[in-house]
């Protein structure tokens, strides 16, 4: 009855586009959700205005077609003109907000006014990018293109499948966008999808009169500039990220590169905004601590004997009343990643450690180290998380498989495996700037991405980005055949059966793309196709600069590919082969690039290895095209989806299965042992499969579960961000008014006044004698140079005396401002407050680390940890500013003028690494994890503003300074 109804539904929508709008090739299918059905025929009369102007487009000479460019910016400068006061108070309201909340409904009313300006223009305009795209690349944007380039113009996810155009539909919303000359973003997932990106697409932004520049890792900040004043920008979010916090770590307004956030299209924008916000982008240097205790953690934890726990464990424990630690030194959490030491343990390493206990403030860094040691053991494996090049740790992405040179885990786990592995150590680093993907591109005016596979985490784009997600029909129907899952009791059995169904398929021709989770599964089944005799290439972390030659070419007839976690890989699989990039290989081996008739012969190979990859695409399409196997279930379901989603693209036929053991981790950690059980009961033999929608169905609810897990993470590490955001916003805005040649002498007149009031305050005797005259002079001397007369403070009220000691300041302030002229005294009043504002963040920072990675303990005094980090941020950074202030002040009374150009930074001088790390420090507190883990507090070498784990002193305790007065009436006044 369902069924009929969602058809009926169906067919009236669908009979809705073609009544009214016959020319316009959308076709829906029973898949799309409700809204993006609503959504499709609601496009469709847009789609169709587009398609009005293609004719009379069509017609016009080149210069007529570029024309157009300029035509457009006039229109929109005079439609700025009229809303462009309605546009300030929105954007100056956004600064003064400071509930994250408000922030995101003001962003939607500016970009809803600021879409206004656009829609006159729209149909014409994208008009005149297809057939730009025609005359420069030789394609035409489809109708569903078309849809979604208003899709990602409305500031929504388009999900469009795999093989659909995504990169083509960008450069509608990205060239209607640029027209306002404010910079459009394209952010890709690596600097080689980036490069492509801009190189096929660029003609088309270059043809309209736009310019068009890329972001390279490699690059010096003079290129980096050059690529961000232009009107289109690609790069990977890494880039974006990292060049913002780059950005506010320099000197002069010269030097950055990055303009005012404006729009944004984000390519796999789930791989993006959801998978890789699990974790910060991070700038660190070199925090001064030895090596060596890394070394000694290593051989402590090769002592002790420890016990690896699954949720299953947990739960039967808890209703046996089994303690899960007796016996052993410590347990480790599969589920959670966390190890916790029993107290045999606790003692045991103290006494291996030399030392009496590690739970003093002077001791407790002793246990940190040996918790990241027993991780490193535990959890982080080589060839999986990691693997070891040229004497270097080099982390592996989990999503994408590839290799990250130049990151390191943080909190001292990348010198805890490198001291496993036997490697020399890098000393542990210290933050120096920070922030999530999440906050980064929050700032965006407006935010669009596309992907294959968005719709299971819609709930989360909307709840965090504010970002709906709307799914597309494909251009052809989609003749993919996806086979149930094949459920294996082991491994060995899951793989040997894979072998087979390879060797099959290998001999009957049809191609094969074989997913695998890590690489050494890659690489163990490719050792088991050689010893079949099965000739295969291996796309994995190792081999990444070959990844889009080889999976370009995975649907040749015969082809078997392995390849490494699919996700975000960017390159088309064509049946039959990609002539493009045979044609490219071959004149790389025959050809001289400096030959004239270089392109002449690069044309003859191709037409010849289109011709013959033509036939091969007909052949292998005989065969029902290419076979996704997939070897294991991924934790998420978008990125099974997407390996499914390499076959079967623009109407090409194609399949789809997956292998599952019970004994693959997402499996066993989910309790597949009653499975197993069951199994035994049955008496199934070896090798013998399971197929049923109940085993299939447990996959699912895993993989939910698992999927509900993350994203507590990502919203824990969020809600904990946002504390960060607030201040981070703050200093950086500082830091910019006073590149930008903010006159800082109010501030700092308004900072004398405040500090004389509360010296006073401090020098005020409270046996009510008076003031403290030996005290305040020195104090004077000391801190401003100020000789003062102890007879001036005789009989004077405390009004009188602010008022005199203010006006000394002053006047001391004004003379040196006179004898240096204005100029030079406002060039050393900003040279000094990006000194101490850099020098005290990058302080507050490390300050904050610790707070962070102890702050989960106060769950066991039953209070909220989230509370608590707010509460004592709050304090921390208002303690800083006030520091910032005094040190401020004080220093430019003593200090002497000197060029710009012998300014020195507190960031020029360190050596900087760029990380994305492993998010450690978000895990769900130990005490509601039911885990005796207790997280270390690091002890930093800099004076922390906050003491917080003193005991609280009463108001009417004795006062710790040693006075003998209650508190309250000694040092709390």
């Amino acid at each position: 009855m369902l069924g009929l109804i969602k058809r009926i539904i169906l067919n009236n929508k669908q009979d809705a586009i073609r009544k009214r709008f016959p020319g316009v090739n959308i076709t829906l299918h029973s898949e799309l959700p409700s809204p993006s059905m609503n959504k499709m025929v609601e496009l469709a009369k847009a789609v169709n205005l587009v398609n009005s102007f293609e004719d009379k487009i069509s017609r016009l000479s080149d210069a007529e077609l570029r024309a157009k460019t300029d035509e457009f910016r006039r229109h929109l400068n005079s439609k700025s003109e009229q809303v462009a006061q309605d546009l300030e108070q929105l954007q100056h309201a956004m600064l003064s907000v400071a509930m994250p909340e408000e922030k995101e409904k003001l962003k939607e009313k500016l970009k809803i006014s600021r879409n206004r300006i656009f829609a006159d223009i729209l149909p014409e305009a994208f008009a005149v990018v297809r057939e730009a795209s025609k005359r420069t690349i030789g394609l035409r944007h489809f109708d569903v293109q078309i849809a979604g380039g208003i899709i990602l113009h409305e500031g929504r996810i388009a999900e469009m499948s795999t093989g659909e155009g995504k990169t083509l539909v960008a450069t509608l919303a990205a060239y209607l966008n640029a027209l306002l000359g404010k910079g459009v973003h394209i952010v890709t997932v690596n600097d080689y999808l980036a490069r492509r990106d801009r190189d096929w697409m660029g003609p088309i932004y270059e043809f309209l009169g736009l310019s068009v520049g890329t972001i390279q890792h490699d690059m010096s900040d003079e290129e980096r500039k050059f690529a961000y004043s232009c009107d289109i920008t690609y790069g990977t979010n890494n880039e974006f990220g990292f060049d913002y916090l780059r950005d506010n770590m320099k000197y002069s307004i010269a030097e950055l590169a990055q303009r005012p956030f404006y729009y944004a299209i984000v390519d796999e924008v789930d791989s993006i905004l959801i998978d890789e916000a699990r974790t910060p982008l991070i700038i660190s240097g070199p925090a001064e601590e030895s090596t060596g205790k890394y070394y000694t953690a290593k051989k402590i934890v090769e002592s002790l004997n420890g016990r690896r726990v699954t949720e299953k464990d947990e739960i039967d424990a808890k209703y046996k009343g089994v303690d899960l630690g007796k016996g052993f030194d410590y347990v480790a959490d599969e589920k959670a990643q966390t190890v916790a030491l029993t107290e045999e343990g606790e003692f045991k390493a103290a006494k291996l450690w030399g030392i009496d206990t590690l739970h003093t403030l002077e001791t407790i860094e002793y246990r940190h180290h040996t918790i990241q040691a027993l991780r490193a053991k535990e959890f982080f494996q080589r060839d999986v998380d990691y693997v070891i090049k040229d004497g270097s740790v080099i982390i592996v992405d989990e999503f994408t498989g590839r290799l990250m040179p130049g990151r390191r885990w943080s909190d001292g786990l990348h010198q805890a495996v490198e001291s496993k592995e036997g490697l020399k150590i890098e000393r542990e680093n210290q933050t120096l700037a920070t922030i999530t993907f999440q906050n980064y591109f929050r700032m965006y005016e407006k935010l669009a991405g596309m992907t294959g596979t968005a719709f299971t985490e819609a709930n989360e784009f909307k709840n965090i980005y504010q970002l709906d997600v709307v799914v597309l029909p494909t251009n052809q129907p989609l003749l993919r055949k996806n086979y149930p899952d094949r459920i294996y009791k082991t491994e060995k059995e899951k793989f040997a059966a894979v072998v087979d169904e390879i060797a099959e398929l290998y001999n009957s021709g049809k191609p094969v793309l074989v997913g695998t989770i890590t690489i050494d599964k890659s690489e163990n089944l490719s050792e088991m196709l050689k010893r079949r005799g099965i000739p295969h290439q291996v796309l994995n972390a190792k081999y990444h600069e070959l990844e889009a030659q080889i999976i370009a070419q995975a649907g040749r007839y015969k082809g078997v590919t392995i390849a490494t976690n699919m996700a975000g890989r960017g390159t088309d699989i064509l049946l039959g082969g990609n002539p493009e990039f045979i044609a490219k290989n071959v004149a790389k081996q025959k050809l001289d690039p400096v030959d004239p008739n270089y392109l002449n012969e690069y044309k003859v190979i191709f037409e010849r290895y289109k011709s013959e990859t033509a036939l091969e695409h007909d052949k292998v399409a005989g065969l029902g095209g290419l076979h996704v196997l997939g070897t294991e279930r991924h934790e998420a379901r978008r990125i099974d989806n997407q390996l499914r989603g390499r076959s079967g693209r623009q109407g090409d036929p194609g399949s789809s299965r997956f292998y599952v053991s019970l004994r693959d981790d997402l499996m066993r950690l989910f309790g597949s042992d009653r499975i197993i059980g069951l199994m035994d009961k049955l008496g199934l033999e070896e090798g013998q499969v399971i197929e049923h929608p109940w085993v299939t169905g447990s996959i699912e609810i895993a993989q939910r579960r698992v999927e509900q897990h993350n994203f507590e993470i990502r919203k824990q590490l969020l809600e904990y961000d946002n504390v960060m955001n607030k201040q981070r916003e703050i200093i950086y805005g500082q830091r910019k008014q006073i590149l930008e040649g903010f006159s800082l002498k109010e501030n700092i007149i308004g900072i004398i006044h405040k500090l004389v009031g509360e010296y006073l305050q401090i020098y005020n005797q409270p046996d009510s004698s008076g003031i403290d005259t030996a005290g305040l002079i020195s104090s004077m001397v000391l801190k401003f140079g100020l000789e003062l007369n102890p007879q001036e403070f005789v009989g004077q009220a405390d009004q009188e005396l602010k008022d005199k000691l203010s006006g000394q300041l002053l006047g001391v302030y004004e003379a040196k401002e006179k004898s240096i002229t204005p100029e030079l005294m406002r060039n050393l009043e900003g040279m000094v407050f990006l000194q101490i504002i850099d020098s005290k963040w990058k302080d507050h920072l490390y300050a904050m680390d610790s707070l962070r990675e102890g702050i989960g303990l106060r769950a066991y005094g039953q209070r909220d940890p989230l509370i608590e980090y707010k509460r004592e941020a709050f304090e921390m950074f208002s303690q800083m500013i006030g520091g910032i202030e005094e040190e401020a002040v004080e220093t430019i009374f003593k200090l002497q003028p000197a060029k710009p150009d012998r300014f020195r930074g507190v960031f020029s001088s360190l050596s900087k690494e760029l990380s994305h790390p492993e998010s450690v420090k978000f895990q769900v507190p130990a005490a509601q994890e039911n885990s005796s883990e207790i997280a270390p507090i690091k002890q930093a070498t800099v004076s922390k503003p906050v003491q917080s784990h003193q005991p609280k002193v009463g108001r009417n305790d004795p006062c710790p300074c040693g006075s003998g007065k209650k508190y309250k009436k000694c040092c709390a006044k």
